[in-house]
């Protein structure tokens, strides 16, 4: 007999395909990002710049492209194709990275690492706007948990894969190819990594079809939300919308400085090389990181099961205290047989909150508007977090400890203060939060209702 609901497990094996391609257009996007934090020593070495300049190619030059196109990008995510969307957004930032290759000054590759921010800017709001289109709220947490999982898949393979390519490059030296010219090691790692992306766009436009969108509150003009209409219903849900930026501009930067200065504090407190230090993280990112990641989605989903309406709220603030203590303490461990345990613990604790913030803002938000108001939280949130995590570390260790090697106290310090404001703001918005989950009960009835 055949199921009759629509949330059967047959109905679900294609949703299921969708959101694995779309996790692993995460993972390549954050290949291309997160490379260059094994890049730090030969690009600070041939382009002559310190700590803090070398953060802002990490982190600013990156999360720039945010502020300028990440919400016009998700109105057309709003209202066209999200599919074509993304795959446009996936062949730029790959030729962005191999462009990232023939930068030759520190201008030149900031504002090609600007072009890299083209990726999120255009994949993350739309491919969650497309996740909840394919699957019931009870499955949400656990279908994007499979697509966050991206985040540590791909930052893992960056530093496992980019620091094996590295050593392999690096012993070659440099090599002249035809029309470019004399190519470094770093500038020949940026050229590999940036290929993958255009065979991942022919998967995108030939096998992903654009979901039918949910939960559509029809507008009489036929017309696409306007902009102030956004910005009043995010001031409508302003105690929820606060805490969520908030803890999560704060937790980021946290996150993004972890992301990008633990393999160089291994290489500089305890002497590892650069490409041992990038595949050891890189190792537990890949495992921990997509474990943890996992599990968080399913917990969320666990105790949604259970009754509780706020718990993607309620676990994010549960996970961030959680997180904050390992996370403090990591650097300041005297050797490396006691950073490696108590880095895993860290990853594995971090990554339990990474699927929720968007399913948090997905609940409460109207289908035409959720690109836009994702897109929103990554320009206020996520571009705090990438722009100022690197390089509040960065500028701790150069004008403060004026030192390199007292980088190991600026990852302690920025952590425990980050992630401590992080938790915080969101157990102060459990409150706020069950208040716009009844809003959304209501829109979404009147949705659903009508004549027959």
């Amino acid at each position: 007999m055949s199921d009759p609901h629509p949330t059967s497990r047959s109905r679900l094996i294609y949703p299921w395909y969708v959101v694995v391609v779309l996790m692993v257009a995460q993972v390549v996007s954050f290949i291309d990002r997160q490379v260059i934090t094994l890049l730090v020593q030969p690009i600070r070495h041939d382009l002559q710049i310190s700590d803090t300049e070398m953060s802002l190619l990490m982190g600013f030059a990156f999360a720039l492209f945010y502020v300028t196109m990440g919400v016009p990008i998700a109105r057309l995510a709003d209202r066209y194709s999200r599919r074509k969307l993304i795959s446009a957004g996936i062949f730029l930032w790959s030729i962005a990275t191999a462009a990232c290759g023939l930068a030759k000054s520190f201008g030149q590759l900031f504002v090609t690492r600007i072009a890299v921010g083209v990726g999120e800017a255009s994949l993350t709001p739309a491919a969650y706007s497309m996740i909840a289109d394919y699957f019931p709220k009870e499955k949400l947490g656990r279908a994007v948990g499979v697509y966050a999982i991206g985040v540590y898949l791909g930052a893992g393979l960056a530093l496992v894969l980019g620091g094996a390519a590295i050593r392999a490059i690096s012993r070659a030296g440099a090599i002249d190819l035809p029309i470019i010219g004399t190519v470094l090691p770093w500038q020949l790692t940026f050229m590999i990594v940036g290929a993958p992306g255009i065979l991942l766009v022919l998967v995108m436009m030939l096998t992903v079809r654009e979901p039918v969108r949910k939960n559509v509150i029809e507008r009489a003009d036929g017309g696409g939300v306007p902009i102030k209409e956004i910005i009043d219903f995010m001031w409508t849900n302003r105690g929820t919308f606060g805490s969520i930026f908030l803890g999560y501009a704060a937790g980021g930067m946290a996150f993004y400085g972890f992301l990008f200065w633990i393999p160089e504090f291994i290489r500089r407190t305890h002497a590892w090389d650069i490409s041992d230090a990038g595949m050891l993280f890189g190792t537990q990112l890949a495992i921990l990181g997509t474990t943890g990641t996992y599990v968080g989605g399913w917990l969320c989903d666990w105790m949604t099961a259970r009754g509780y309406k706020d718990a993607a709220l309620r676990a994010l603030a549960i996970f961030f205290a959680l997180a904050m203590p390992f996370m403090a303490l990591t650097p300041l461990m005297p050797s490396m047989s006691l950073v490696i345990p108590m880095l895993c613990l860290a990853v594995f604790t971090l990554a339990l909150q990474q699927a929720l913030s968007p399913v948090a803002i997905q609940l409460i938000t109207p289908n035409q508007m959720r690109a836009q108001v994702i897109a929103i939280f990554f320009v206020i949130s996520v571009f705090c977090a990438i722009s100022f995590g690197a390089t509040s570390i960065a500028l701790i260790t150069d004008y403060v400890f004026q030192n390199e090697n007292d980088l190991r106290y600026s990852l302690a310090i920025v952590s425990a203060i980050t992630m401590s404001v992080a938790a915080i703001s969101l157990a102060l918005g459990i409150k706020p939060y069950a208040k716009s989950l009844e809003r959304a009960e209501s829109w979404n009835e009147e949705t659903h209702s009508g004549p027959e």
